[in-house]
């Protein structure tokens, strides 16, 4: 190595994603990437597998310090948790004010917002940057979310513009917000991405179950879906997973994969969180909790005998073609609801940590390079333009149109699932959330009274001013709540 330094970023970490990411950063004009990892051999192997990449090996990290131009800059991609806490003491100790230290990982705000907290009393700029886009994106071109103080932005800008993915030539990657608005917001990406695939899965479930069709032909009918408002990535991987055969059993593959399925974790994040802010995500957890009752399998196989339905269901082949269509209708309109409740939940996170958060914004950057690129997130930064107190997305005038166009169908589904004893947790949940904002009076006036019996909660009124609190044993007294304590 010259005595001189030479690199201007640093990555930390060098499995999968993190040797990606090395790569792709080297790739980009005006990036020399320096390296390293706890491992020498997974270091030599990245320099011997990719010359053309001109990486610059540390084997500590004052090697790794002294190979950096000011500021110091590295991006940390190991696995959440104490390993990431490891990594940064060990680099705030060769680091000095000024520098930046990124955490690329899945790491939950919580924690981030307290190690930048820590690490700013050094004088060191902590940034915590949600990166999406799995093996492929890293190299390629992720969308990054990063939060981190506004002078770690001025160097940091530039180097993740240069990696970030472009979509309708604009890159995908803003200045979130600062501490933990980044890793936030990546959290709630996942906590939608796990409501997208479920919901996906539903659709399949109900069509497979109901019409009968193989799972090539399925995958027929997303390829098409796929061509319309339902663009995604999601729905074109899904496609490629059903026409799959297992090469042994010649089988489709998605009937020699065990029905359970596993998690990371920050799907359970986003929906603990919005339990704290208090923002209803029925969408998103009924997705967190469909996976955890799939991984029951004792309970499942207790279960095995309980009744369903006592007639067969089926539709009929002449009305299997609208049957899909109610399918897709229920998809989208389901859709639309996930978003509008993790951005109800972005807004509740601004406001409770004090984040400068720009919801359009965040709709284009995950445009392309992340797990949930969707053609309609175009529609979601036009709507967030137009009306930037917009208090639910679904009520924004594009979404509304969809919803009024689907919810028909999308009724006739939840009941044929119903009827037909097909769990559809999501789509049903989404329905219910739906019904739930556009009813005129809810039974929570019910709760609210069983509350005030049993403990005094008070309610109030809906034709007097104040708050109020009943006497319900004798003689039923109404009295206000001021003179009853």
């Amino acid at each position: 190595m010259s005595d001189s330094p030479q690199a201007n970023i640093a990555v930390v970490g060098l499995a999968v994603m993190g040797s990606n990411l090395a790569r792709n950063l080297a790739s980009r004009e005006g990036n020399t990437v320096a390296v390293f990892n706890r491992s020498w051999s997974k270091t030599e192997t990245l320099i011997t597998e990719h010359p053309e990449a001109g990486l610059i090996a540390a084997k500590d990290y004052q090697e790794l310090a002294d190979s950096l131009t000011t500021p110091r800059t590295a991006i940390i991609m190991v696995q959440a948790g104490k390993g990431t806490d490891a990594v940064i003491d060990e680099l705030t100790k060769v680091f000095e004010p000024g520098d930046i230290i990124v955490d690329g990982g899945n790491a939950l705000f919580t924690d981030t917002i307290r190690r930048e907290k820590a690490v700013r009393e050094t004088g060191i700029n902590f940034v915590g940057a949600g990166i999406s886009g799995g093996e492929e994106g890293a190299l390629n071109g992720p969308s990054i979310m990063p939060g981190g103080s506004d002078e770690s932005w001025v160097t940091l800008g530039p180097i993740l513009t240069s990696i970030a993915a472009v979509a309708e030539g604009e890159p995908c990657v803003t200045h979130v917000g600062h501490d933990g608005a980044g890793h936030f917001v990546k959290m709630i990406h996942n906590g939608i991405e796990y409501a997208d695939m479920q919901l996906i899965a539903e659709a399949y479930d109900l069509i497979r179950r109901g019409t009968g069709k193989t799972p090539t032909e399925i995958a027929d009918i997303f390829t098409e879906w796929n061509k319309g408002d339902l663009e995604s990535y999601l729905i074109e991987i899904t496609a490629e997973v059903l026409r799959q055969n297992d090469a042994e059993t010649g089988k489709p593959l998605v009937d020699v994969i065990l029905d359970q399925a596993g998690a990371k974790g920050t799907g359970a994040w986003t929906v603990k969180s919005a339990l704290d802010l208090g923002i209803p995500v029925s969408g998103i957890a009924e997705a967190v909790f469909a996976r955890s009752l799939s991984s029951k399998p004792a309970q499942r196989a207790a279960a095995a005998d309980l009744p369903g339905p006592s007639t067969a269901w089926a539709v009929a082949p002449e009305d299997a073609d609208a049957f899909v269509e109610d399918v897709r209708r229920a998809l989208y309109a389901s859709k639309i609801v996930a978003y509008s409740q993790g951005f109800d939940e972005i807004v509740a996170g601004a406001e409770e940590y004090g984040w400068n958060i720009q919801k359009g914004e965040i709709a284009k950057i995950w445009r392309g390079g992340c797990i949930i690129r969707a053609r309609f997130l175009n529609r979601i930064t036009d709507a967030y333009a137009e009306n930037p107190e917009l208090v639910a997305l679904l009520t924004a005038p594009f979404f509304r149109d969809v919803l009024v166009e689907g919810q028909e169908a999308w009724r006739r589904v939840v009941v044929a699932a119903t009827q037909s004893g097909i769990p559809a947790p999501a789509f049903s949940s989404s329905l219910a959330y739906y019904d739930g904002l556009r009813a005129e009076r809810l039974p929570a006036a019910l709760v609210q009274g069983q509350r005030d019996f049993f403990g005094a909660h008070t309610y109030k009124r809906v034709d007097k001013q104040g708050t109020f609190h009943t006497l319900w044993s004798g003689d039923r007294t109404e009295i206000e709540a001021t003179d009853a304590h």
